[in-house]
């Protein structure tokens, strides 16, 4: 049985590795022929707009799934009239619009932060009114990893971010005083089975994700019943079939909705050795209608991600616990090369081992800054 996936970076890889132990085939589109899971299954390189790259794509798959949230959708939509296509391309139409995607979670009654959509600078004034600084400006799409967004701080902020961020359809958000971030990864199948795992905190700096913990520490089981509830909120709006991750932000003690991800996550990563069933797993099965695996944690588990380093392997792999996955891309500064998933019984020694890791990775050099 072959499956199909869109795009294939470091995600559609690890979907590979899970796939291989059940008997699947891959089949992978991206734009770029260098593309990391095109060094474990067969990768067609094509623009997804050109529909003769998504006819060749989708001769002889059983299905289609997709491992970013950019994919345009009116291919996903064009593959849907030929293949099954999972999860629905409605989940990226509301996952690729930051304004729709708010607009969905409140209309579910899920808490969010105070938006205002952005066209003009009279429309960033009139946001301002209602939101006050600090506030974050981002663009509508095809923001990540921190990027397409400013914080305002005050007024003297408005002229730079407009410089570099208008022009294009933008969103206000209100700055939320978060107690920490927190992610849920949900999991439904084709049957209407559903799973989640234990809510993870996730710490970011720059923008990015640098370490999740797993479960998330300190974390009471109303907090996790109401993580789940919303999920499944958004998951039978969408009749969603796949992993599905949803950032949060806890606020008080309570959840509010930041952004979604109708894929799997990098706050999910942990899952390949913290959980009985990995995320990669599970959203396969989910695609293919089988029974879903037990997504409870082994242990404690934390995630490092390796952003433009690459550490000593023998040094990382000494620590107890400690796993390395590599992704096979060449080192770049910002580039997520890797991560290191850390494995224990027991919190303490979850710390101990996590200091240990942290010592190497501030031994390890950073690549140098491209220069002309």
């Amino acid at each position: 049985m072959r499956i199909g996936v869109l795009g294939g970076g470091q995600l559609g890889r690890m979907l590979a590795l899970a796939g291989y132990p059940l008997g699947l085939r891959f089949r992978f589109l991206d734009r770029v022929a260098e593309a990391p899971a095109g060094q474990l299954a067969e990768l067609l390189q094509g623009d997804y707009a050109d529909e003769a790259v998504l006819g060749r794509f989708a001769e002889g798959l059983e299905l289609i799934t997709y491992e970013f949230e950019n994919v345009p959708v009116g291919a996903a939509k064009w593959l849907a009239e030929r293949r099954p296509v999972y999860p629905p391309p409605v989940a990226l139409e509301v996952a690729q619009d930051r304004l729709a995607e708010k607009t969905f979670f409140q209309g579910l009654g899920i808490p969010t932060p105070l938006f205002y959509p952005v066209l003009t600078q009279n429309d960033l004034l009139d946001g301002l009114e209602r939101t006050g600084f600090p506030a974050i400006l981002k663009t509508r799409r095809l923001g990540y990893d921190g990027k397409g967004q400013k914080l305002l701080h005050s007024s003297n902020d408005l002229e730079t971010a407009w410089l570099q961020l208008g022009g294009q359809p933008l969103i206000l958000e209100a700055f939320v005083p978060f107690e920490r971030e927190l992610s849920i990864l949900a999991v439904r199948s084709r049957s209407g089975q559903v799973a989640f795992y234990p809510l993870v905190e996730n710490h970011h700096a720059g923008g990015i994700l640098r370490k999740s913990l797993a479960p998330a520490p300190a974390t009471p089981a109303r907090l996790q019943h109401e993580a789940e509830h919303l999920a499944l909120r958004v998951m039978e709006k969408l009749d969603y079939v796949g992993v599905l991750a949803i950032e949060l932000f806890e606020v008080e003690g309570t959840l509010w909705a930041n952004e979604m991800a109708p894929r799997v996550h990098n706050s999910g990563h942990w899952t390949i050795e913290g959980a009985e069933t990995s995320q990669f797993e599970n959203h396969l099965r989910a695609v293919l209608g089988l029974p879903l695996g037990s997504t409870a944690a082994r242990g404690h588990s934390a995630m490092l991600n390796l952003i433009g380093q690459r550490p000593n392997t023998a040094l990382v792999l000494e620590i107890p616990g400690a796993h390395l996955h590599w992704y096979g891309k060449a080192v770049r500064p910002g580039r997520k090369v890797g991560h290191i998933t850390l494995r224990t019984a027991a919190p303490d020694a979850l710390e101990v081992g996590l200091k240990q890791l942290e010592a190497v990775l501030a031994e390890t050099p950073a690549a140098a800054p491209l220069t002309d």
